[in-house]
Formats: structure tokens, sequence, C-alpha cells
């Protein structure tokens, strides 16, 4: 199976509608970091990082819609069937489903394969810097979540993920590099996690009418 018929395949469970924070440029986005982070390690399996890539999310909608709950899992199963279909070698299928198992932040097995760090680090990556600011507000927008609630700052924000789009950056966006497997993944992610900190720095002044 080439990679060309995996994204055709992946490409199949995006549709034009979804929620733009998980959409195919994700998947994009997601390639352009894996792509860096895997130009450090020469013993990795390019064909089983790219097609966790685009496989990844293919769960994604149905989990927002909520006809399945966890869409790494479902995901992984589903890859595995499409894979198999297409004369993948058993393990690669293997593999490929590990690390999309693997890849989600609050559930799932760590990822054990350095294909599976590479695309846990990628998938992370994407949800810091501006990037990640403009998909945070993306998606708690579309779920109708405050932008922000000064009658709840963070730390009384009992909730795991943040009851605010604002809170969410302190409940798990400025952890995430600590949570990255690959040495450029980290630089990447402190750097993206600054840029951060200076928006929220400037969104502190503007919400106290400072700036």
């Amino acid at each position: 199976m080439s990679l060309a018929a995996v994204v055709e395949a992946a490409k199949a469970y995006f549709s034009e509608g979804m929620n733009p924070a998980h959409d195919w440029h994700h998947v994009e986005r997601v390639d352009a970091n894996a792509d860096r982070l895997r130009s450090e390690y020469q013993a990795v399996d390019d064909f089983v990082v790219r097609a966790s890539v685009y496989l990844h999310d293919i769960g994604r909608e149905r989990e927002d819609t909520g006809e399945i709950t966890d869409h790494a899992e479902w995901g992984a199963r589903e890859s595995e069937t499409i894979l198999r279909e297409h004369g993948v070698a058993a393990e690669r299928v293997s593999a490929i489903s590990h690390a999309i198992r693997a890849h989600r932040f609050s559930r799932g097995p760590e990822p054990e394969s350095l294909e599976a760090k590479i695309l846990s680090d990628a998938d992370n990556l994407d949800a810091l810097g501006a990037v990640g600011i403009a998909r945070c507000f993306t998606q708690g927008g579309d779920r109708g979540s405050p932008i922000h609630d000064p009658d709840l700052p963070p730390k009384a924000d009992e909730t795991e993920a943040g009851a605010t789009q604002y809170n969410h950056f302190y409940k798990k966006l400025l952890d995430l590099p600590a949570r990255m497997y690959t040495q450029t993944g980290r630089e990447i992610a402190e750097d993206r996690r600054d840029f951060m900190k200076r928006f929220l720095t400037r969104f502190d002044e503007e919400i106290a009418g400072d700036r």
C-alpha cells in the first residue's frame, strides 16, 4: 500500500463541515511536524510514521458527534482493517495501530516505539504556539464554552480540561512540553509554550483594561 493510497483512504473520514481544530489541515500540520522530528533519527520506519499521522484522527469526527467515545481506540482498529485490506505487512499494521492508540493526550497507553513517540510529539506540537491558540478557541467555541470567566480562575477550576477556553491553557496546553518524547519535540514545544505565555500575559492585561 503506497502512502498516496493511505492518504486517499484517510481523507474519506474527514468532512468539509467538521471542527477545524481536527480537520485535514490539522493532519497536514502534524505531518510537517513529524517530518521535522524524524529527521534526527536514522532507524525510523518512514511509512509507519506517515501512515500513523494520516490515520490518527480518522475517528475524531465520530467522537465529536457522539457516535463513539474514544477516537484513538476506534481509529486504531479501523486503521488495522484498512491496512490489512491493502496488504500491509502485519508488523507494520501493529506498529501503526499502536501509534494511533497511544497518541491521545488524556487516555490510552504510553507510546513505546520511536514512531509512536514521533506521532505523539507531532500531534501535541499542533496544540502549542500560534496554531495552538487558534485551535483552542476554535475547539472551545465549537463546544460552546466561555472564552474567559473572571470568577473562575484556573486554580479554582476543578475540571480536568478547563471549564473555559482560557483555563484550558493552564489545565493542559502549557504542560505539553513536559510530555514530549523527542529532544527536538521538546525544544520546539518550549519555544511555542513561551509564545503562548506572552499571549496570555497580554490577554490578562486586556481583560484588566491595562492595555
